[in-house]
């Protein structure tokens, strides 16, 4: 599958609603809950004024002029939080362009992207 990696614009930030929303874990044979699940304040600082922060970074994954997938980081006070200084991970794609590395690109590309801005 051809795909292309880039910065996340301003004008997309709201696309982060979507991948949150896909990231959020349903086990098999349970129904997915409604959406509005991602407003729930433990959930909603992962999107809550991104781009806001300097050390916010995003980056999307496109496939035929569209954006399938996304990574964010951010420096917040999350489950995975370990202290002030390092930053959090998010990452979803839509089901449908699951399996074919483009997560493992988007991970790897952001850790580059870390490492040259000092955060790793």
């Amino acid at each position: 599958m051809d795909y292309t990696i880039r910065e996340i614009a301003d004008e997309e930030y709201s696309i982060l609603e979507d991948f949150l929303y896909e990231a959020v874990f349903v086990p098999p044979g349970i129904p997915a809950p409604p959406k509005s699940i991602i407003n729930r304040p433990e959930l909603r600082v992962y999107i809550a004024g991104f781009g806001t922060k300097k050390d916010d970074i995003g980056l999307v994954a496109e496939a035929n002029g569209k954006v399938v997938g996304a990574v964010w980081v951010r420096i917040m006070n999350d489950y995975g939080h370990i202290d002030d200084d390092t930053p959090s991970f998010a990452i979803s794609l839509y089901k449908e362009y699951r399996g074919f590395g483009i997560g493992t690109a988007l991970m790897r590309k952001t850790l580059r992207v870390l490492k040259i801005r000092g955060l790793t």
